[in-house]
């Protein structure tokens, strides 16, 4: 096992799981390559690479830090009470509220009704407020989480 780390670097399951991941990426790739608009396909994939790690990415890191450095200030200012870290209780909700928009993206903003009214025969005028409510949902529990959290490490 020791050796096995040394030469690869990794654990000795990071491999099987890269070999599992390499063939699910192959099998992707098989399926839209018979796809006549495969070209369109790969530029939306490389625009969403590129406004990911160009725009989103530092946005969040920033956004992270500022949560980090102000999560820190006010332990400093509190010694006496135990810690309760305060940045994954607004990792956890951004992050749901991320990717329920980046999934809900077409029926928040109206667009594939006509797709949507044929599967199912609704329309997409609710979907905005609901995931408004998801995400107020997830903010809320992820408040009281912390609050539960906080007056347990006070007493």
């Amino acid at each position: 096992m020791g050796r096995l780390h040394r030469s690869y670097g990794a654990g000795a399951g990071h491999l099987p799981a890269v070999l599992v991941c390499l063939a699910v990426t192959g099998g992707a790739v098989a399926i839209v390559a018979g796809d006549p608009a495969w070209p369109v396909m790969l530029a939306w994939f490389l625009a969403a690479v590129a406004l990911h790690d160009f725009v989103l990415f530092p946005l969040y890191a920033a956004g992270d830090r500022l949560v980090n450095a102000v999560s820190r200030e006010g332990i400093r200012r509190r010694r006496a009470h135990p810690r309760v870290p305060l940045v994954n209780h607004v990792r956890v909700p951004l992050l749901g509220a991320g990717l329920t928009f980046l999934l809900f993206l077409p029926g928040i903003l109206g667009r594939g009704e006509p797709a949507l009214r044929a599967a199912s025969g609704l329309d997409t005028s609710p979907v905005a407020g609901r995931w408004v409510l998801l995400v107020a949902g997830m903010a809320a529990a992820s408040a009281l989480v912390y609050l539960v959290r906080v007056l347990r490490a006070r007493r």
